[in-house]
């Protein structure tokens, strides 16, 4: 078979840059994405395109560009994602929609741009970057954990839709890993009279475990082998070992005791 053709979206930086750069090396023909292409150069080794995937008109020109420049596209790459923390109550209504405009809407609205030429393919894959934290309620990542946990159920459904066309649909969630997340993320503003004095102590400790975490390059590896399996599962996850146990602990722990552990690691 020809080279095949990715497109990774959010591919200017962090995970998304080094799952382009990664797939590059091993011969994929990659096309990744960002919202304002003249604030980046053009990488060496991959193409980079501007695509927001909150507004479905540059969704479609990449898409098309893609297509008229190579003849198909046989990978999707949902990684564009933004953060946001902060105490639910203190949280606006209208950063909770930009959340999930971007990880949840996003995600679905270049599926639906890239599903109808894999469908005439006979073929494609749809690998979504959702989150460890998707599976679990996290204190004040409340609203982040739910955009990412709407896409791993919303993207089983999509799985089971799409089978019969030749189309899989995979969901890959890591951990915390060494990227500017923590700089690109919406942060509740602190109130010298908010009742949640302990979120300030905690947001230092999100972005320590994002600041001391492990490389990205670790998930592009993970992508690269989960795009050679025959057979791919629905759900993958890659991360340190204690993040990777704790969607295994969850699911069999009593509510209260994994409760318990979350309030103990965030000392609240």
């Amino acid at each position: 078979m020809d080279t095949k053709v990715v497109l990774v979206t959010g591919g200017s930086s962090g995970i998304g840059r080094s799952i382009c750069t990664f797939l590059s090396a091993k011969g994929y023909r990659v096309f990744g994405t960002t919202r304002n292409l003249k604030n980046h150069d053009q990488p060496e080794t991959f193409e980079l395109l501007e695509l927001d995937v909150a507004h479905e008109g540059t969704i479609k020109n990449a898409v098309s560009y893609i297509i008229e420049k190579a003849g198909r596209l046989d990978v999707l790459i949902n990684n564009a994602g933004v953060g946001i923390t902060g105490p639910l109550e203190e949280t606006p209504i209208t950063e909770m929609h930009n959340a999930f405009e971007t990880n949840l809407y996003g995600p679905m609205r270049v599926a639906q741009q890239v599903i109808p030429q894999m469908r005439k393919q006979g073929n494609g894959f749809i690998l979504n970057i959702t989150s460890i934290a998707g599976f679990m309620g996290l204190p004040y990542r409340g609203v982040y954990s739910a955009t990412k946990g709407a896409l791993e159920i919303a993207m089983e459904a999509l799985r089971m839709e799409i089978k019969g066309f030749g189309i899989t649909v995979t969901n890959l969630a890591p951990g915390d890993f060494a990227t500017n997340i923590a700089s690109g993320r919406y942060h509740v503003p602190a109130v010298e009279s908010s009742p949640y004095k302990a979120y300030q102590d905690t947001l230092q400790k999100i972005n320590d475990d994002v600041d001391h975490a492990s490389d990205p390059i670790l998930v592009a590896e993970m992508v690269y082998t989960i795009l050679q399996k025959r057979r791919p599962k629905v759900h993958y996850a890659v991360g340190g070992f204690m993040q990777k146990l704790s969607i295994t602990l969850k699911r069999f722990l009593p509510d209260k005791i994994f409760e318990k552990l979350l309030l103990n690691h965030y000392k609240l």
